[in-house]
């Protein structure tokens, strides 16, 4: 099969981040990834969750939103009316924010705390995934915020971290998946992983028939391929 704009299986989609995008928050970025958009902020409060409280160590937590046309067509607001956020989005929430949580340390940022904000604008495949890549530049540039005001002498970050999808689309591993492949996959995975190689998290399903540990190791390493390749795009641009 030809792939969507003949972008080679293991290659990812354009790139393109802009930094200090929302002008009042400590650290802000608009990230592109072919024609998935998320505004990704961070922001610092000098307090901690109750279980924190006395105990010297910090919080990153994270939000996940959908604009109402992000998609072809109308997302409903979540937690209207008394409406409460979806299972999906308590989860990607929750993703985010334990990945983040990964290469942070939490005792040297001190009792505050971090809250990553991703908002996606436009939605074509990924947008869990690139919500990752681009909230983890904007957490250090809001350490960096931190460190600036004295807070610390050192980024309280111990190396990088991005994420992608990969999937097998009839019968071919597929790197960063636009919907229209993601929607056909017979096996769909996100994967989160450290500059080290280190895995964060795997998400992985098999949608049609069940696939096996080495397929699983296949498109990890595909995963991997188009992840380091995300770390050099935030290692230009963060310099740390």
């Amino acid at each position: 099969m030809q792939r969507l704009g003949l972008r080679g299986y293991d290659k990812l989609r354009k790139v393109k981040i802009n930094t200090n995008y929302i002008e009042y928050a400590e650290g802000s970025c608009l990230i592109e990834q072919g024609n998935t958009k998320v505004i990704c902020t961070a922001s610092v409060e000098e307090s901690v969750p109750m279980f924190l409280k006395d105990t010297g160590s910090g919080w990153v937590t994270a939000e996940y939103n959908m604009l109402p046309r992000s998609c072809l067509s109308r997302v409903r607001r979540e937690g209207r009316r008394g409406g409460g956020v979806s299972g999906r989005t308590q989860e990607i929430q929750r993703l985010i924010g334990r990945t983040l949580r990964g290469v942070v340390d939490l005792k040297v940022l001190g009792e505050r705390t971090i809250t990553l904000d991703a908002d996606v604008i436009q939605a074509d495949g990924g947008t869990r995934c690139a919500s990752i890549t681009g909230s983890f530049i904007a957490l250090v540039e809001a350490l960096k915020y931190l460190k600036k005001e004295k807070a610390f002498n050192k980024i309280p970050v111990s190396q990088y971290v991005a994420a992608v999808s990969v999937g097998i689309v009839k019968g071919k591993n597929m790197l960063d998946l636009v919907y229209e492949e993601d929607s056909k996959a017979e096996v769909d995975m996100n994967v989160a992983m450290t500059s080290s190689g280190e895995l964060i998290e795997v998400q992985a399903t098999a949608e049609g028939a069940p696939f096996t540990i080495e397929k699983m190791n296949a498109l990890i390493e595909l995963a991997q391929s188009g992840i380091n390749e995300l770390i050099e795009i935030q290692k230009g641009i963060l310099k740390i």
